[in-house]
């Protein structure tokens, strides 16, 4: 009898861990939605693309052959957390005129941006890209594709992610849906001058 119990407890928590880790994996198909389902704005025309996570795991794997290249403002750099293997490559500047008709502070295209990546990377490298929420990254790898770099992709969440959309909830409109911010990987406020190459110095 007891041996019987013992036996319907252990297929119990077999039975268990496979709902639970298929449904995991299920979860997991559903939230990483096809290259084709993207929103326009995030689509490049390499169509390569990883979900912050996926990019953190691909340098970890071979850190001297994946490459990081965050194109956000350097404040959102500073002062918003980055990856702390992420060079500093702004695509935009942020502008502080305020526009009444869009209100907001529009931003600036940095016109050095491809001769300052080209100073820093070779275009056979395996670069990352990530921005806020994977915008600014798909039209700086759109522009990288251009300027004939080949392997270039979009981290599609950025480093914030995308906006709570739960008028039920107290953090609709912020940015708490995945991006390397609310994944559950490193990030860091500490600034290594080195990955910021273009840096203005006294």
């Amino acid at each position: 009898m007891k041996l019987l119990k013992e036996s319907f407890n252990n297929s119990l928590l077999l039975a268990v861990l496979f709902v639970i880790i298929s449904f995991g994996i299920s979860a997991q198909v559903i939230a990483q939605k096809p290259a084709s389902e993207l929103p326009k704005g995030k689509q490049t025309s390499l169509g390569l693309y990883v979900t912050s996570k996926e990019a953190y795991d691909m340098w970890k794997k071979t850190p001297d052959k994946v490459y990081i290249l965050d194109v956000r403002t350097p404040e959102e750099y500073l002062f918003v957390g980055h990856a702390e293997m992420a060079s500093n490559i702004s695509l935009y500047f942020q502008s502080f005129e305020w526009d009444t008709e869009k209100e907001r502070f529009p931003m600036a295209a940095n016109p050095d941006f491809i001769e300052q990546v080209k100073k820093v990377y070779q275009t056979d490298d395996l670069i990352l890209i990530t921005c806020r929420s994977g915008g600014r990254s798909a039209r700086a790898a759109d522009q990288l594709a251009e300027a004939g770099f080949k392997n270039v992709y979009s981290i599609t969440d950025g480093f914030e992610g995308d906006k709570v959309k739960d008028e039920a909830s107290v953090f609709e409109g912020q940015r708490m849906v995945n991006g390397w911010k609310n994944s559950g990987i490193p990030y860091t406020y500490k600034i290594d001058p080195d990955l910021m190459p273009f840096k203005k110095e006294k």
